[in-house]
């Protein structure tokens, strides 16, 4: 069984492209700060870990989660390998995000907010403003999401 459960942070806003094609995809990458348990007393450690979301979900988390929010999401881990610039033969190690939530409500996230512009989201310029009016509903919303 490859099953990976986290609960952390966003390092940086989610990068979210779409495939080439008739039926394109969103595909979603972003890094997680999951923090350790403590080492010393009063010295944090995390650990980031890379992530991937594809179809709807890539979406989801592109479209309401921005660097600093606590997300909570499942999946499991995948390996692939590549040649770096020098030649030299590399495995990267990452997780396929397969379900997400929130992990805290906007009061407790510390205001985390951004703008769709300053993380390096290649959605048209259309999209750009649909999602920016989007997350400024979010923001504006106190309630409660129920999944």
């Amino acid at each position: 069984m490859n099953k990976v459960m986290l609960v952390g942070r966003l390092v940086r806003d989610p990068e979210t492209r779409y495939t080439q094609g008739k039926e394109s995809m969103a595909v979603c990458r972003f890094t997680l700060a999951a923090n350790r348990k403590y080492a010393r007393e009063g010295e944090a450690q995390a650990d980031f870990i890379n992530i991937v979301a594809f179809g709807k979900t890539a979406e989801f988390i592109s479209k309401y989660f921005v660097k600093g929010m606590a997300i909570g999401l499942s999946g499991r881990i995948q390996t692939r390998s590549y040649e770096d610039n020098g030649g030299q033969k590399r495995t990267a190690f990452e997780v396929i995000c397969e379900e997400c939530e929130f992990v805290e409500r906007k009061a407790e996230s510390g205001g985390a907010k951004s703008t769709v512009g300053a993380g390096k989201n290649t959605v048209g310029a259309g999209k750009k403003q649909q999602a920016k009016q989007t997350r400024e509903e979010y923001d504006d919303w106190d309630g409660y999401l129920p999944f």
